[in-house]
């Protein structure tokens, strides 16, 4: 059988030459893994068996000339991830005491300098040990920065070499001193102590060297990163200072000695998460990324990049923890990094690429795997001349019904592959059919009711008003099916306090009718006909309605409010009418009026810190748990938009809302002039998005492994089926995975996630993504294909979830300890032998700690009397459902210097890491997180800067209540409002400006966004975390 590769060009999307084919359930993959290993010839790949299909490959069987290896010579293409960290099973025994940081003091600075002064870092797949360079001056640390190319036979250097920037050097110079080293308390008060007790669970892989140590074949043991000597500092240059031939041993030599202070370390000396955005956008960024190689590494969510579907699903619907699972629940057990998928179904998708195509097999609908009930997709093998196809998830053999035979070609391969989507594609639809709807009858298009909540508060601040007015456009750009005229989606409107009153807006009125309902114990819809219309169709009668409504409750002075029955009411609608639909909710006020689901306060701030704390996070459940169950079998989503004055209660009234599928905007004490622009463009991004309704979703995988664990705003009746109300374009699903046996290096893992939905326009449509991953008894590959922008979403779903049960220090000890020996395991299998004092983390991780140590700063996290309960439980309720890109920017925001920025560029300047340090007097600075957006003015801003972006003489003329920014005519200030306009145009929520003037009062809520610096309400710095994270994985190697 011929060698030579098979390209064709599909008739939807440029093949590129040489694709290569799918390595992963394409007959017998090739025995030794498809990437090349450092050093290793390039592999040939041997001849599948007759019939069965071959991986595509370029002539001459090396792998496609367009896709180099797949960790090119840097290493790894994650080689920039930022890390994150997988919680472990919450309850566990715990190891480490992670004593709440926020109640000690700061460490005496002599004594943290000693402690940096004592540490060593390192990262890639190797390890770095400093070769030590003699303590001449600082310029000698430079010379070890880039790698020599490497020769033959020499390991080249891994991620860390030449591209890398200065600031990520690795921290020469301090190797970490344990606590024994250190006088006094350690660094982070009370935080130092070793583990009590034997190691967790997962650890007793570190007793002995794992299968991990020796490397695959080919494989260079380490590839021995050399960098940086010792920062030569004041107090380096004694006894203890390891000369040019010493070895490390003495590397700490200096801190111990009680010499002369140390030079504080510098901070640019420590992994950056900035640098790391920034080399993967440079190695990356503007790149066709095709998806048809298994288990590669994406570029990062920050990086600009543009897909090509060739049988995995884009990056924008799944990002994985790693792209390369262990092949034993051991080897899982012993590392410790957790395996999960961050699955986007909606995803918005860039109109450079290709748009979802539709398959539709008519009345015989999809086709399945008799056994697993897997869809047809690129995994299938086909055999006996096309007459049967293998299931790659479940190896069951299956006949291919008669209408959908095709002969093979000479590969083993479908004539008509490139012509259907669900062979050649990681992403694509089927038509459904009646099979798969409720009932067996045709799902009919949803419904959108508006339900203003009428008391007094509302009233008195004029959102009532500014409501009616905006809807009176806003209906016009409901959502619609692409190339339709006009939306399918109905309209209905309801305004309650106490009672509740329906409007029936049929077409044919002349005056909108009002029906009121006061039985609240009992809700029901007094009228079926004339509640959801078609806009287009009402727009007069409803037009009349909306000017009518202000006006109607102006002299209101009800000021109790209910809740529980607006929601059911909502529910009971849709019943009558058949369909699903989404409830815009618009709330003031606790629920207090006596009706179910009345709540009272319970914001006790005596319960922080202790064991009941969970208590404040904990939905009141009775009504509201049977409410979302109501909600989810009626494909009723519930957007909660709350305008409160003090406490409601997110934690309860929000619970419905992150069970449907639906999202809960906050507005605290609301003002017109002050937020209503803000809450405008949110409820206008709301009403517009890309949505399907009534979904159900299943992740199926090959044998070996299974979802056992769901985070995300779902609701789940059994433990395999996801069921959502609705899924929007922003909302994401975190899938953790175990292993239920060993999996293959030769197959790998594939895992495929099924949608039914309801269309906008009412079609019930399943929407497939397939993704495959590789399996290595290698932890080394496990660690290179980690990413840590989808760690880090993991860590804060599954530590999100655990505060609901455990107290919070319980959760923090958790996680830290997790990192700890997810980066221990690394340290003893992967790294090359080193001196225990450096700090060695993988090139894919190492900025990991950053994130984790911002997660442990995030408010529901936090624990302290000043923060609101209110807004620590809206926090936890938005993340739920985050995907790996809004996690990312929450837990390290972007901080753009625009002082100089180029007006005459179309770009957003580089952004700086997110420290006071970078900070200047005469600097302007804008922070961005997603959900919030500062513009920092420094003391000395200069006033021609000033005068061109706010148009007055100084910074003292700046009014501080300041909402929107002047447009002006100048460069200046046009380029800020594009930057500020690309910025809420990338979100999924609109962000409301505030400016900040340095040293203002103001510039306390800014700060707390400062990550890599101390946390205000308690919590460590990074360079201190690092510290505290180095001898916890010190701990657990000894």
């Amino acid at each position: 059988m011929s060698q030579q590769g098979y390209v064709a060009t599909p008739p939807y999307s440029q093949a590129q030459p040489g694709m290569g084919g799918y390595p992963a359930g394409f007959g017998s993959a090739p025995a030794q893994p498809l990437y090349r290993h450092y050093g290793g010839p390039p592999q040939s790949f041997p001849a599948p068996p007759t019939g069965m299909m071959k991986p595509v490959s370029s002539p001459s069987g090396m792998p496609p000339p367009q896709v180099p290896s797949h960790y090119g010579s840097n290493g790894q293409q994650n080689g920039a991830h930022p890390q994150s960290y997988p919680a472990p099973p919450y309850g566990q025994p715990l190891q480490s005491p992670y004593h709440s940081m926020a109640h000690q003091g700061p460490p005496p600075a002599q004594q943290l300098t000693n402690q940096m002064g004592a540490m060593n870092l390192g990262y890639g797949p190797g390890s770095m040990q400093s070769p030590q360079a003699p303590p001449t001056s600082p310029l000698t640390q430079q010379q070890f920065q880039t790698a020599p190319p490497p020769a033959m036979g020499h390991p080249p250097l891994g991620p860390h070499s030449s591209q890398m920037a200065p600031p990520q050097s690795p921290l020469a110079g301090p190797t970490m001193a344990g606590p024994q080293s250190m006088g006094g308390p350690p660094p982070m008060g009370g935080m130092g102590r070793p583990f009590p007790g034997p190691p967790p669970p997962g650890a007793g892989g570190f007793q002995q060297p794992g299968p991990g140590a020796a490397g695959p074949p080919g494989h260079p043991q380490q590839l021995q990163g050399q960098f940086g000597g010792q920062m030569a500092g004041p107090g380096m240059a004694g006894p203890g200072m390891a000369g040019p031939g010493m070895a490390g041993p003495f590397q700490g030599g200096a801190a111990q000695m009680a010499g002369p202070p140390q030079k504080k370390l510098d901070p640019d000396s420590i992994p950056s998460t900035t640098q790391v955005i920034e080399d993967d956008q440079a190695k990356r960024g503007g790149q066709v990324y095709t998806t048809n190689l298994r288990g590669q590494v994406p570029p990062l969510v920050t990086t600009d990049y543009t897909v090509q579907d060739q049988g995995n699903a884009s990056p924008r619907f799944m990002r994985c923890t790693t792209y390369s699972f262990p092949c034993t629940a051991d080897l899982a057990k012993q590392c410790q990094v957790p395996l999960a998928t961050i699955i986007k179904p909606f995803a918005t998708v860039p109109k450079n690429e290709t748009p979802m195509y539709v398959v539709n097999h008519g009345e015989t609908g999809p086709i399945r795997c008799n056994r697993c009930k897997a869809y047809m997709c690129p995994y299938m093998q086909f055999m006996e001349g096309g007459r049967r196809y293998q299931c790659g998830f479940c190896n069951c053999v299956n006949e291919v019904p008669a209408f959908y035979f095709q002969h093979l070609d000479h590969m083993g391969r479908r004539v008509d592959f490139y012509e259907r989507p669900e062979l050649s594609l990681g992403s694509y639809e089927f038509a459904a059919t009646l099979d798969y709807c409720k009932n067996n009858k045709p799902a009919s298009p949803p419904a959108y009711i508006f339900m203003i909540d009428v008391s007094y508060a509302n009233i008195k601040s004029g959102l009532v008003r500014l409501v009616c007015d905006e809807l009176k456009t806003l209906l016009d750009n409901l959502p619609r099916e692409d190339g339709a005229e006009s939306s399918m989606v109905k309209v209905g409107f309801v305004t309650y306090n106490k009672i509740l009153h329906f409007y029936n807006v049929k077409s044919a009125l002349a005056q909108p009718q009002m029906m009121v309902v006061s039985d609240t114990a009992e809700m029901f819809v007094p009228l079926l006909d004339g509640f959801l219309v078609n806009f287009q169709e009402s727009r007069a009668v409803i037009n009349n309605l909306l000017d009518q409504i202000p006006d109607m409750f102006a002299d209101t002075n009800e000021s109790e409010t209910v809740f529980a029955p607006v929601i059911q009411a909502g529910v009971e609608a849709l019943k009558a009418a058949e369909c699903s639909g989404k409830l815009f909710i618009f709330h003031s006020s606790i629920p207090t009026a006596e009706a179910p689901g009345k709540l009272k306060n319970r914001d006790d701030k005596k319960l922080i810190n202790t064991e009941k704390e969970k208590t404040l996070f904990q939905p009141q459940k009775a009504v509201y748990e049977q409410l979302s169950k109501d909600c989810v079998s009626q494909g009723c989503s519930v957007d909660l938009f709350l305008f409160p004055s003090q406490y409601v209660d997110i934690a309860t009234m929000g619970d419905v809302a992150t069970h449907t599928g639906g999202s809960v905007f906050k507005y605290s004490n609301f003002q017109m002039e002050r937020d209503g622009q803000h809450f405008l463009s949110d409820l206008r991004k709301d009403v517009r998005k890309a949505i399907g309704f009534d979904a159900i979703m299943r992740v199926r995988t090959s044998t070996g492994f299974r979802a056992t664990d769901f985070f995300g705003a779902i609701h789940m009746n059994n433990t395999t089926d996801v069921e959502m109300a609705a899924v929007d374009c922003d909302k994401a699903v975190t899938v953790e995975f175990k292993h239920d046996d060993t999996l293959s290096e030769e197959t790998g893992a594939l895992m495929q996630c099924a949608l039914l939905y309801t269309t906008i326009s009412g079609q019930r449509r399943l929407r497939i993504h397939n993704l495959s991953l590789n399996c290595s008894a290698q932890l080394s590959e496990l660690y290179k294909s980690c990413e840590t922008d989808a760690l880090i979403n993991f860590f804060a779903k599954s530590a999100y979830r655990a505060m609901l049960n455990q107290p919070l220090k319980t959760v923090k000890e958790i996680l830290v300890n997790q990192a700890a020996h997810m980066l221990a395991c690394y340290r003893k299998n992967c790294a090359s032998p080193s001196a225990a004092s450096q700090l060695i983390l993988p090139d894919a991780m190492k900025v990991f700690p950053v994130y984790l140590n911002s997660l442990l700063k995030t408010g529901p996290l936090v624990g302290s009397a000043e923060l609101s309960t209110d807004d620590r439980a809206h926090q936890r309720l938005s993340t739920t459902a985050m995907g790996v890109e809004d996690t990312q920017l929450l837990l390290y925001p972007r901080l753009i210097p625009l002082h100089n920025m180029d007006v005459a560029s179309d770009v957003v300047p580089t952004p700086v890491r997110c420290s006071e340090e970078r900070l200047t007097d005469a600097g302007m600075f804008l922070l961005e997180n997603g959900c919030s957006l500062f513009l920092w003015l420094g003391q000395a801003c200069p006033p021609e800067m000033i005068q061109s972006i706010f148009n007055v003489p100084s910074l003292a003329h700046v009014p501080v209540d300041l909402r929107s920014l002047p447009e002006l005519d100048n460069p200046q200030s046009k380029k800020l409002h594009s930057i500020v306009d690309s910025l809420l145009d990338q979100r999924p929520s609109s962000m409301k400006l505030m400016i900040v003037k340095q040293k203002d009062q103001s510039e306390i809520m800014f700060r707390q966004h400062l990550v890599e610096d101390k946390g205000l309400h308690g919590g460590a710095s990074y360079m201190d975390f690092l510290c505290y994270v180095h001898r916890e994985i010190r701990q657990v190697l000894t």
